[in-house]
């Protein structure tokens, strides 16, 4: 018997068994919404007084079987008053009002999403709004960022034992949209977040290791997916003001405030400006716009629509060498080449169309395009390879992205069983014209390295088959992705000979609820993330696709009611660190790495308003390809912390004492050049009524001298005859307080 005539025959009597078990059973549906915004509730948890629970999907939509016995409900959610319904009918319409968060309310029970912790993110962001775009990634357990010029490039991110570099090995995305931009002039992957403002997220959702079947091509590490409100409770302007000339201006207009359950529109939008602690003025300057409009065509249809535009420039002073500051020739916040910086945009559309088909069928389909612009000028070696103009390099690009998704998800109630199928297809291409790498002196142009057209195009498709039964609920999938690349060399009028490549990525989700205090669950998967189109080209399609292979087994556990528990052990092996090098065009193979880790998270709740959270991070990353003592992995992370205490009302005065740590690290493959570790505290006070906010927040409360991006890097002073490898380093924020003031009407 062929193998696609056993799927189908293992397919038919598995539904004929949940069919013939649920014959007699009575299906309890509802939704549950946001008593003043009306944005539906994504995993609210819904249980049977004495009966099982579920939890509602990204429509706030969810359905259970109806026992003999069942006569209520009862809705919970971190941060919203729990209801208890009377099941006078089989369907229920709940709208949940906003109250101060109860962990006790936090169910460890069956939950159909792969990525565990979620929820938490939302409780974070209520605990410790984020006060701007780099801290929206913070939200994550377990991931560090580090800014290294002057504002405007995008994030250095740290994830599981990862130097993601800008993007490479973590997935970034908006609404469905991509961040990250592949073959990148900077870097693979890079994903530039600057264009969300931090007041329109609603939710984050991430997942760690590469498990999750919706999600492809650079979600090694993990992946992070924010997704913006459908709707807002009410409008504001919101004015902010620090240290080194910092400001920030936030207007946000609800533009429909009547019958928002059939539709509902608002406009964002934000302008930054700041000189940095840097002693040339950074003259940052970003500009940020957003507006979404959600109309209810009929019962089971819904449209959204979103645009956006980003524009921001800055001036940087670069990494620092060490002995430069040593020496006294300059300070720890000058600058060796004053003249980096850059400027960037992006303007997005997204379309996205929900409908649902029957009761346990939705059907998804989403459209996007990105024009995006990006221009950017370093130094990193000084003299190295120019003694007389200096090696300042532009990269710089200007990109037509446009993609579309498409997704069915059905879920069918049974006596014994949950199934639910997910299938989904979609397309991205990217057109990238005028990839350049040049030499510059001042940003004034001599000479093109690298300069080109790629067209890159990723066609995917992935089955998700979820099943539960009794206390085990099974995840597996399976993810096909064809990815296709071309360049078009602009200096030798080349064009190259076309590469495309397939790769199969199964994936598995097991979870066992012991009871409503405690879940066992293992991940097993495969990811991958692909290579620069300049590198699959020169190297005639041989390392195209380096596969990621990654386990986890883990335990949720509430050992008391408030207080929640998520500890995890994992490994992951990656074929192959091999990336395009964009600041000086080389190919850079750093053979295959394993990691292995320990992952914990904590949130506790002390009193009605009093909450702590810890997140700790071990991991040890090596080179599998290196010998002993000169196989570590350049400024991977070892050992990371980071949580707080805070203090939440829903009306008066809130408090939050935040931390982040990072452990010394390697910053070469011999551990003789060390990354210096850090301990950072932020505080954040605010008083906050029906028609107003006031706060101070204050970042590096304590004044800590720490650096954020640190490198090893082979330099030259104009003043040196010979070039040096030591520490370069991007230096950490001092003692910066805000104030802000916000209006809500």
């Amino acid at each position: 018997m062929q193998a696609p005539t056993i799927h189908r025959w293992l397919f038919a009597c598995m539904l004929a068994t949940c069919f013939i078990s649920g014959q007699a059973q009575e299906l309890i549906k509802g939704k549950v919404i946001d008593s003043v915004s009306r944005q539906p509730m994504e995993s609210a948890s819904v249980s049977v007084i004495g009966g099982n629970t579920v939890f509602t999907d990204a429509f706030g939509n969810f359905s259970l079987m109806k026992s003999a016995n069942a006569h209520q409900l009862k809705i919970a959610f971190a941060g919203y008053k729990t209801k208890l319904i009377a099941l006078t009918d089989n369907e229920i319409r709940v709208e949940l009002p906003r109250d101060i968060i109860n962990l006790e309310e936090v169910v460890v029970m069956q939950n159909g999403h792969a990525s565990r912790f979620n929820n938490l993110a939302r409780i974070d962001l209520d605990l410790n709004p984020v006060k701007n775009t780099q801290e929206l990634m913070r939200v994550v357990p377990g991931l560090f960022v580090a800014q290294h010029a002057g504002g405007g490039k995008a994030e250095q991110i740290f994830l599981r034992g990862f130097d993601c570099d800008h993007g490479t090995d973590i997935q970034v995305s908006m609404d469905g949209m991509p961040v990250n931009m592949v073959s990148h002039a900077h870097g693979q992957g890079y994903a530039d977040a600057h264009f969300i403002i931090p007041e329109t997220v609603n939710n984050i959702d991430f997942g760690t290791g590469p498990y999750y079947t919706q999600h492809g091509n650079l979600n090694t590490a993990g992946y992070v997916s924010f997704a913006s409100f459908n709707n807002i409770s009410n409008s504001r302007i919101q004015v902010e003001a620090g240290r080194y000339q910092t400001y920030r201006t936030l207007l946000m207009l609800d533009l429909l405030k009547k019958n928002k359950d059939k539709q509902s529109a608002y406009l964002a939008g934000e302008i930054n400006t700041a000189n940095g602690p840097t002693l040339n003025p950074q003259n940052f300057k970003r500009y940020n716009l957003f507006g979404k409009y959600r109309l209810v065509l009929s019962n089971r249809t819904e449209f959204t629509a979103s645009l956006s535009a980003f524009k921001s420039k800055w001036d940087a002073s670069g990494q620092v060498p060490e002995r430069a500051v040593a020496s006294g020739m300059i300070d720890r916040f000058g600058s060796i080449d004053p003249s980096e910086g850059g400027n960037t945009e992006r303007y997005n559309a997204n379309l996205q169309l929900s409908h649902r088909i029957n009761s346990h069928t939705i059907w998804e389909n989403q459209l996007y395009a990105s024009r995006y612009v990006f221009n950017l000028f370093s130094n990193f070696t000084f003299f190295l390879n120019d003694p007389v103009n200096g090696d300042e390099i532009n990269q710089s690009e200007s990109r037509n992205l446009y993609g579309f998704n498409s997704t069915l998800t059905s879920k069918q109630l049974f006596s014994r069983y949950t199934w639910t199928r997910t299938y989904g297809t979609g397309i991205r291409y990217d057109a990238i014209n005028d990839s350049r790498l040049s030499n510059v002196v001042n940003r004034q142009f001599l000479h093109d390295i690298k300069r080109g057209n790629i067209t890159e195009a990723n066609a995917f498709a992935f089955i998700q088959q979820q099943v539960t039964v009794g206390n085990w609920l099974i995840d597996g999938g399976v993810r096909m992705d064809y990815l296709y690349f071309n360049y078009f060399d602009k200096l030798t009028s080349l064009q190259s000979s076309p590469q495309g490549k397939a790769i199969l990525s199964p994936k598995l989700n097991i979870q066992y609820t012991v009871n409503r205090h405690l879940q066992l669950y293992v991940k097993a998967g495969k990811g991958f993330h692909s290579n620069d189109t300049r590198v699959v080209v020169a190297n005639a399609g041989r390392q195209i696709l380096p596969s990621a292979y990654a386990g986890d087994i883990g335990i949720i556990v509430k050992p008391i009611p408030k207080l929640l528990l998520n500890i995890a052990a994992w490994y992951l092996k990656l074929d192959q660190e091999f990336v395009y090098v964009g600041d000086d065009g080389n190919i850079e193979p750093s053979g295959r790495s394993r990691r292995e880790g320990i992952d914990v998270t904590a949130r506790y709740q002390l009193t009605q308003h009093w909450f702590a959270n810890m997140n700790l991070n071990l991991t040890r990353p090596r080179a599998m390809d290196g010998t002993k003592g000169q196989n570590y992995i350049p400024l991977a992370p070892t050992a990371s912390s980071t949580g707080g205490i805070f203090y939440k009302t829903t009306y008066g005065w809130n408090a939050s004492l935040s931390y982040r740590y990072l452990k010394n690290r390697p910053a070469n493959e011999d551990n003789s050049i060390v990354a210096k570790g850090y301990f950072v505290a932020d505080l954040a006070i605010q008083y906050t009524q029906k028609k107003y906010e006031i706060g101070i927040a204050v970042e590096n409360l304590f004044n800590a001298k720490w650096n954020e991006a640190q490198f090893a890097t082979t330099s030259q002073l104009h003043n040196e005859t010979v070039p040096v490898t030591e520490l370069n380093f991007t230096p950490g924020t001092p003692f910066f307080p805000r104030v802000k003031f916000a209006v809500f009407f």
